[in-house]
C-alpha cells in the first residue's frame, strides 16, 4: 500500500510470464469496474469489458466523495482532468482536448434560438473526438507493456489510434468493415497501421477483434470493448462546463451508444463533485436507415431486422453493443431519441459549413438536422443547446465522390495497407510465406499472410511454385500493373 494506490504486479507477472516488469501498475483504492446491470464490482486490472456474473457492460466507478476538493490545473487539454481518470503512469499526447465551443449565432438565428453552441471536436489532432480515447488507451497499453493494439473500427477510432500508436511506437492492427470513409482510411494508411478488411459492417469486425485479442494477447483497443473509452470521452463534458456552464440540452449522434453515455457520465460526475446543481437533457440521434437504439426505445424492433444503410458511416452500426448505456442516458436525463434522413443530414452539413465555418462529417451534421426537427415542439427559444461535432467532413467518403467511386476507392485503399506491401516485396524477388511474414514485421499470423497470398493468387496477381521443398511466390505482369495503380491511388489520397 502506498498512498491511495496499491500495485497489481502479480497480475502483470502472470500475464507476461518471465518478462521483467519495469513499472508496476498503480490501481486507486477508490475506483473499480462496476457492472451497470447487476452492480457487481471488479478490480481495475486485468482489463475487461463485461461482467463475469451477468455479462453486463462494465464501467469505471469512483468514490467521488473523496474528490470533492478537486481543482483542475494546467492548460485546457485532455490531461488537465487526469485526477478524474483511471490511474495512468505514462501520458501519451498529441495535444488533444481543449477544443472550441463555438457560439453558433447565425445558425441559431435560422432556428429561432438564442443560445446554440457547437462543441467542435474536429480541432483535435486527427480531427475527431476519438483522439481523447486514443491518448488514454495508448497510455494504458504502455503501462501494461503491450506493444500491439487491436481495434475494430468504422473510421475515426482507427484513424486516431493509428496516429497515437505511431507516436508511442506501438503496432496498430485495425479491423475495418468493407464500407469505410476514404478520408479516414487514408489516415490509417498514412500512420502505417496494419489494416485488415473484416465483414460488411463494423459489427462483424468487433466480433473478430474480441477473438483476436484473446488469441494473441494484444491490447484490446476497440471502443465498444474497452471501458476506458467512456472515461476519456467524458472529458468533453468537463470542457463544456468550464467553457460555458451546464446547458439545457446536449445533442449527440449514436452508433454503438457509448458516446452519448460518455457525455452524460461526465455531467453526472460534475454534479456529484458539487461543481454544479444541474444536468442537461440528452438527445440521441440516429439515421432513418440505421436506428436500432431508437427502435428499441420506441419498441419498434423491426428496425433491427432490416439491412442498415446510411451515408453517415460513422454511426452505421446494426447491433450496437452499448445500446443499454444509451437508453439509460436518455431515460435518466429525461431526454429524447429521434431519427433523421440522409437528405436532412446533407442539408445540415452544408448549412453548418456555410453559416458557421465548421465542416462536419455526416454523423455530426445529423445532430443539427435533429435540432431542426426539435426546435418547434421540444426546445424553447431561451434554452441553451450544445451540439457535439464529432469529426471533420474532410474524412467523409462523400467529399471524394466527385473524383472517384466510393466502393472502388475504399477497396483499393484497403489493399494498399497489406497486399501492396506483399506485392512490393515480391516485385523485388520471389520468396516464400515464412520470409514474407518476417519482412512484414511479424505483425500478423502466418495464416493471415497465406490468406492474402491466396487472394492475390486467385486474382492472378501472384503465382506459386515449388522449389527445394518450399512454396515460392512470384508477382505476375498483371500484379505489377496493379502495384503501379496502387501507388498512383496512394498519391491521390
Amino acid at each position: 500500500m502506498q498512498g491511495n494506490f496499491f500495485y497489481v504486479k502479480d497480475w502483470i507477472k502472470e500475464k507476461w510470464g518471465n518478462v521483467i516488469v519495469v513499472n508496476e501498475m498503480p490501481q486507486a483504492n477508490d475506483i473499480r469496474l462496476q457492472c451497470v446491470h447487476c452492480g457487481t464490482k471488479f478490480p481495475v486490472y486485468p482489463l475487461r469489458s463485461n461482467c463475469e456474473k451477468c455479462g453486463g457492460i462494465l464501467e469505471y466507478h469512483a468514490d467521488l466523495a473523496k474528490k470533492k476538493a478537486v481543482k483542475f490545473s494546467g492548460a485546457l487539454r485532455f490531461w488537465r482532468y487526469k485526477q478524474l481518470l483511471p490511474p495512468v503512469i505514462h501520458m501519451v499526447s498529441l495535444g488533444e482536448g481543449g477544443t472550441p465551443l463555438h457560439k453558433a449565432e447565425r445558425l441559431a438565428k435560422t432556428m429561432g434560438l438564442t443560445k446554440l453552441y457547437l462543441k467542435d471536436e474536429t480541432r483535435n489532432p486527427t480531427n475527431s473526438y476519438r483522439d481523447r480515447a486514443a491518448a488514454l488507451l495508448t497510455s494504458n497499453a504502455i503501462d501494461l507493456h503491450s506493444d500491439t493494439l487491436v481495434c475494430a473500427t468504422n473510421g475515426n477510432m482507427g484513424a486516431s489510434l493509428a496516429a497515437y500508436a505511431a507516436k508511442a511506437e506501438l503496432i496498430c492492427h485495425l479491423l475495418v468493415p468493407k464500407i469505410v470513409d476514404v478520408g479516414k482510411l487514408a489516415q490509417m494508411i498514412a500512420y502505417d497501421a496494419v489494416i485488415e478488411e473484416t465483414g460488411e459492417f463494423v459489427d462483424e469486425s468487433i466480433k473478430k477483434a474480441s477473438t483476436m485479442a484473446k488469441e494473441t494477447g494484444w491490447y484490446q483497443a476497440t471502443a465498444e470493448l474497452n471501458p476506458l473509452v467512456v472515461e476519456a470521452q467524458k472529458t468533453i463534458s468537463y470542457e463544456i462546463f468550464e467553457q460555458f456552464e451546464v446547458p439545457d440540452w446536449v445533442i449527440v449522434s449514436m452508433g454503438s451508444g457509448g458516446s452519448i453515455y460518455s457525455l452524460w457520465k461526465g455531467f453526472k460526475e460534475l454534479k456529484q463533485l458539487g461543481l454544479t446543481n444541474s444536468v442537461p437533457r440528452m438527445v440521441g440521434v440516429q439515421t432513418e436507415g440505421c436506428a436500432p437504439i431508437v427502435g428499441e426505445l420506441t419498441e419498434q424492433p423491426s428496425s433491427k431486422s432490416r439491412t442498415p444503410a446510411t451515408r453517415a458511416l460513422a454511426i452505421l452500426v446494426g447491433e450496437p453493443l452499448q445500446s443499454e448505456l444509451a437508453i439509460k442516458t436518455i431515460k435518466e436525463s429525461k431526454g429524447l431519441a429521434l431519427t433523421v434522413s440522409d437528405a436532412d443530414i446533407l442539408a445540415a452539413e452544408l448549412q453548418v459549413a456555410k453559416l458557421e465555418g465548421v465542416f462536419a462529417e455526416p454523423a455530426s451534421a445529423a445532430v443539427v438536422a435533429a435540432l431542426q426537427k426539435l426546435k418547434a415542439d421540444q426546445i424553447s427559444r431561451d434554452n441553451s443547446v450544445v451540439c457535439l461535432i464529432t469529426g471533420s467532413g474532410l474524412k467523409a467518403t462523400d467529399v471524394l465522390q466527385a473524383l472517384t467511386k466510393k466502393q472502388k476507392t475504399a477497396g483499393l485503399g484497403l489493399a494498399i495497407s497489406t497486399k501492396q506491401k506483399i506485392l512490393k516485396i515480391l516485385s523485388e524477388k520471389d520468396t516464400y510465406g515464412y520470409d514474407l511474414w518476417k519482412q512484414l514485421g511479424k505483425i500478423m499470423t502466418r495464416a493471415a499472410v497465406y490468406q492474402h497470398l491466396n487472394e492475390l493468387s486467385d486474382r492472378g496477381f501472384v503465382i506459386g511454385y515449388e522449389e527445394k521443398g518450399k512454396k515460392f511466390f512470384r508477382i505476375t505482369a498483371r500484379g505489377r500493373k496493379v502495384l503501379a495503380a496502387f501507388d498512383e491511388i496512394q498519391l491521390l489520397m
